[in-house]
């Protein structure tokens, strides 16, 4: 009898697992806005405790990203587990904001460790007529979990007495079932050699799909500066603009943008990955522009409209340039290509909100955000340009010799 669950409930369980660590990652939002009100630390030490995730995430993105090329899919995914299980026990007893940026910076290296095994294991797992489902579905488990994670955390800070306790508690029991079910999960890649060297920080690139990668590079920042806008400052925003303290609107308001994403990841993935790259940029540049409306004008269901339309351009774009990239992408190659195409994407995720947590107490909420808000809509109109004139390219035939040019 075999000891492994059958293939299709492996592809529906590795998704589900997944999923959750990035709904563990969207669980701090609402309540790092609580905590800020409870122990009086700093709007930029708010948004360094958000973003710490994400270098924690690329630090494991660029010295492990490769490795369950060489050592297997499952080690890594449960070794990824057992990480996100500490940081989840450290969040749930943390006495002081030191203790939750440590517990992010764990919970960041658990994720950037689960990110390329997971994303290659689900491609390898799942059934031949879900190939194409594969990618996009890492994409919604991504965007989907951030965005419940926000909501329900949001929900509990709103009605429960102890949403730190709860929230907690319920994800220590769900990874700790998910170390069980990846543990009967079969192994998916063979072993390679050259583990050790794997090690080694670097962005594993095959020549020939970087030229797409880069012109892929201004829609990928536009596109993850959109949902950390929502999930890093939204809280302070809807507090100091909106006068709005409640944890289910803060909850409500980082959950739009994510679950539009992952909902929209899924209808752009039956359309070309370049029309969807397209569309979804556009979308981007006109939610970025009508949320700077809504806050300018404080005005809230605007926020919220602009939140869900570029939610929607986020799924398209990130979908789409996975689409773009995966057809092109050796088995071997897979978690090393899946760490760069992360790295980009977290450093986008990161990088920004910092910067503009640093710079609200100097500059103003509004002006910070306005810059943010511009450099989103620059990156996605430049983004936008490149990707129509590949479009043009690769839709332009090639002249066929005629026998007079022979």
């Amino acid at each position: 009898m075999s000891r492994t669950v059958p293939p299709k409930t492996a592809f529906a369980g590795v998704a589900a697992v997944f999923a959750a660590f990035f709904l563990a990652a969207g669980a701090p939002t609402p309540l790092l806005a609580l905590r800020q009100q409870e122990w009086g630390f700093s709007a930029g030490l708010l948004t360094v405790a958000f973003s710490v995730y994400a270098f924690g995430l690329l630090v494991a993105l660029l010295v492990g990203g490769s490795l369950p090329d060489h050592i297997g899919r499952r080690p890594v995914m449960l070794a990824a587990l057992y990480g996100e299980l500490v940081s989840i026990i450290a969040f749930l007893i943390a006495p002081t904001i030191t203790w939750v940026i440590l517990a992010r910076a764990i919970q960041g290296l658990a994720t950037g460790l689960a990110t390329s095994a997971f994303s290659a294991a689900l491609a390898e797992h799942a059934p031949a007529h879900l190939k194409k489902l594969a990618g996009g579905l890492a994409g919604a488990s991504m965007a989907g979990g951030l965005g419940i994670g926000a909501l329900l955390t949001g929900a509990a800070v709103q009605f429960t007495p102890d949403a730190n306790t709860l929230i907690f508690s319920v994800l220590a029991g769900v990874m700790v079932l998910a170390i069980v079910f990846v543990s009967f999960t079969a192994e998916t890649a063979a072993k390679r050699p050259g583990a050790l060297r794997s090690l080694s920080p670097r962005i594993d690139l095959p020549h020939h799909i970087r030229g797409e990668f880069l012109a892929g590079v201004p829609i990928h920042i536009a596109g993850w500066m959109f949902p950390a806008l929502f999930l890093g400052l939204s809280p302070a925003v809807l507090r100091l603009q909106f006068g709005l303290d409640g944890g289910l609107v803060a909850g409500f308001t980082a959950f739009l943008g994510p679950f539009a994403a992952a909902v929209s990841g899924f209808a752009f993935s039956r359309h070309p990955a370049r029309r969807s790259t397209i569309v979804g940029a556009s979308l981007i540049l006109a939610g970025m522009s009508v949320v700077l409306l809504g806050v300018t004008q404080t005005w809230l269901p605007a926020v919220w409209i602009g939140a869900a339309l570029g939610g929607v351009g986020f799924g398209g774009t990130f979908g789409g340039q996975l689409r773009l990239l995966a057809p092109h992408i050796q088995p071997h190659q897979r978690a090393g290509v899946f760490s760069g195409i992360y790295t980009a994407a977290y450093l986008s995720f990161g990088v920004p909100v910092i910067i503009a947590g640093q710079l609200a107490p100097r500059w103003g909420l509004v002006p910070t955000l306005q810059s943010y808000a511009t450099s989103v809509i620059a990156l996605a109109a430049l983004g936008l340009v490149i990707q129509a004139k590949l479009l043009r390219r690769n839709a332009t035939p090639t002249p066929v010799a005629s026998r007079l040019d022979v």
